[in-house]
């Protein structure tokens, strides 16, 4: 037997290792130390058969002795009993009778110094600002190693009684204390103490325990680290209050803009000002200030002191007044009280004081910037001595500018409507009264927010060889723009499909010319040919929602159409088209993602909904007209905001 093999017979854990550091052969001490069958740690590195944490140690070991050198550090091994295991191994170079190099690494027995397995606990415990300490059963004391001094500090003497430790934590925590000493189980967690000393100095202390066998043969001890977090705990107190109030002042502020830019009205706008701008800004009242036609007409929630209401009720604008001087020079202007007031403005407020109210602090925000159009003016009051700090003063004026825009936008709002409505009537189509063979019904209802016009569109006419062309199309946005772009891609479709009746062909030719005018915009499309006479349907799509097939006998099925890409986006496209029948018992359903997609419907949910209804309501016998009718009022019942087209054709 080679007399290196004499080395793997000790007690201790021992095993032999090829210089790159795979394991050559163990012995079982080693294997049961690694928690691991023999068989299982034999050919691989030794560094993978230890945690992560210690695989740097071990590789660094075994590459010392391949190099002739011996390497000794303490390894932390954990335990299948729960316990970790502590114990000093020593990597050393050996060489076998036929001369092979090989490394042999081991355990040293310490039961005379187990002092040293502790340094590298202490050395850890101090890089990371704990305290370390040993808990003896035995004789129910916590004995002090080292580590952090401020927590070394709590300790009066170098061990300390159990009873002294209990009396001196707090009533609600002491069977936390003894679940930590008694360290069934590995503890992954911090666990909360609340201390205080003999002077009255109360800590918050986390602390954690785990049971360590020092050496392989070892005694089993339960040590302890405790973390000061007294400040860390004040610190974290004062920031979540300090994070709730910014949160709430946040939540607050975000729901008034929210309101600002909701409002449809002069009226909406003031509710929105008076019941919520006081309150914001920890104000006791607010009023609103608006100019009409070179007059101030003012509002206010009631709680404005009377004796500065009275004066601002009604007045012109060039009238010298903080209110009126802040709307025309639009700088905001802040009073501290009634005193600076009369001080600044001594014509203001001539009245007895027995005519006034409470003494009050005054801020004024303009609505918008100064200019030849004046918006208005917010203003709210405060107790005397406030003063509105730089981030409060910074959200006013950001808010009262939004409150500015939606005076703008709601002013403005009638023309643009009128002219919206007056593009959407040129941009929709009038159905023909008469397709052979067909019957054809369509609904339209624009957004149900901002400008009463959308993108949206269906387009129905009569080709020269008796076919019909039906489509149906959302272009991007919903504005005046997006019934611009909603005309152009119609009308190139239209002029299209006079010289190349197919579908696909349209749909490529529309999507080529999208592209080369740079179009700012893109747009879906579903587009059929119909031969009324066989039924024969061609159709395409360019990223439009699927067609609905509903039948008389109340069975629908979904159609998803060939096709390609959006309309305006990717340029040389193709549009493949299919080919299939409309039988005479069953009518087309083509719509816009506004029927069928909202904020709680899903597309394949949408599509089984609108489907359901179009099958019962020509089961009833209903005609396209009624049919289309009943689907565009369920999407509207359900508050979708979209846009709303519905175009159903039926074979006569």
């Amino acid at each position: 037997m080679d007399a290196s093999d004499e080395l793997l017979r000790r007690a201790e854990p021992s095993a032999l290792l090829y210089p790159d550091g795979i394991v050559r052969s163990l012995n079982t001490a080693m294997a049961t130390s690694l928690d691991r069958p023999a068989e299982q740690c034999v050919g691989r590195y030794a560094w993978e058969l230890v945690p992560e944490s210690q695989r740097p140690v071990v590789e660094r070991m075994v590459t010392h002795a391949s190099r002739q050198r011996l390497a000794m550090r303490v390894l932390d091994l954990p335990s299948p009993d729960g316990a970790s295991l502590a114990f000093l191994v020593e990597a050393r170079p050996v060489t076998t009778d036929g001369g092979e190099q090989l490394v042999w690494l081991h355990s040293l027995n310490v039961q005379k110094d187990l002092g040293s397995l502790l340094m590298p606990f202490r050395l850890s415990a101090r890089a990371a600002g704990l305290g370390l300490c040993i808990y003896h059963p035995e004789v129910q004391e916590l004995e002090w190693l080292g580590g952090a001094a401020d927590v070394g500090a709590l300790f009066p003497e170098a061990s300390v009684s159990l009873p002294w430790v209990v009396r001196h934590v707090h009533p609600d925590d002491r069977d936390s204390l003894r679940r930590l000493l008694a360290a069934e189980a590995p503890q992954r967690t911090w666990t909360k103490l609340r201390f205080h000393t003999d002077h009255g100095d109360r800590y918050e202390l986390a602390c954690q325990t785990r049971r360590v066998r020092l050496g392989y043969d070892g005694p089993e001890q339960v040590f302890g680290m405790i973390r000061d977090d007294t400040k860390h705990e004040a610190r974290r107190k004062e920031m979540l209050a300090r994070l709730g109030a910014e949160r709430r002042r946040a939540g607050e502020i975000a729901e008034f803009s929210s309101a600002l830019i909701r409002t449809a009205s002069e009226q909406e706008l003031q509710q929105v000002v008076l019941t919520r701008l006081a309150a914001t800004f920890g104000g006791t009242s607010a009023a609103l200030a608006l100019v009409d036609h070179g007059h101030l007409s003012v509002s206010s929630d009631g709680g404005f002191p009377s004796w500065h209401a009275d004066e601002v009720r009604s007045m012109d604008l060039d009238e010298r007044q903080p209110l009126t001087q802040v709307i025309r020079t639009g700088k905001p202007q802040f009073i501290a009280d009634r005193k600076e007031l009369l001080r600044c403005w001594p014509h203001v407020c001539a009245a007895p004081p027995e005519r006034g109210g409470p003494d009050v602090a005054i801020s004024i925000t303009p609505l918008g910037p100064a200019g030849d159009h004046p918006l208005g003016a917010w203003v709210v009051t405060y107790e005397s001595g406030h003063r509105p700090s730089l981030d409060e003063t910074a959200f006013t004026l950001t808010l009262a500018e939004l409150a500015g825009q939606a005076l703008v936008r709601i002013r403005s709002q009638q023309a643009r409507v009128e002219l919206a409505t007056a593009v959407q009537r040129t941009m929709l189509p009038k159905l023909p009264e008469h397709l052979p063979g067909l019957r054809v019904a369509a609904r339209y209802r624009p957004s149900g927010s901002g400008l009463d016009i959308g993108g949206d569109w269906y387009d129905a006419f009569l080709m020269p060889d008796g076919t019909v062309v039906l489509e149906i199309g959302d272009a991007q946005g919903h504005d005046v723009d997006a019934a611009a772009f909603m005309g152009q891609v119609r009308g190139s479709m239209r002029a299209i499909a006079a010289h190349e009746p197919d579908p696909g062909t349209v749909l490529r030719n529309a999507n080529q010319l999208l592209v080369a005018m740079d179009a700012p915009r893109f747009a879906s499309c579903s587009m059929l040919r119909i031969d009324s006479g066989s039924g024969q349907v061609t159709g395409a799509s360019a990223g439009h929602v699927p067609l609905l097939c509903a039948h008389d006998d109340g069975s629908h099925d979904v159609r998803r159409l060939s096709g390609g890409p959006l309309l305006g986006i990717l340029p040389d496209a193709d549009y493949p088209q299919e080919t299939f029948t409309l039988d005479k018992d069953t009518a087309l359903v083509m719509v816009t993602d506004g029927v069928v997609e909202g904020p709680d419907l899903t597309l394949d949910a949408g599509l089984e909904q609108t489907g359901t209804l179009a099958a019962q309501a020509l089961h009833d016998g209903l005609s396209p007209e009624e049919t289309a009718g009943r689907i565009l009022d369920a999407a509207i019942a359900s508050n979708n905001p979209d846009d709303i087209a519905v175009l159903i054709v039926r074979r006569a």
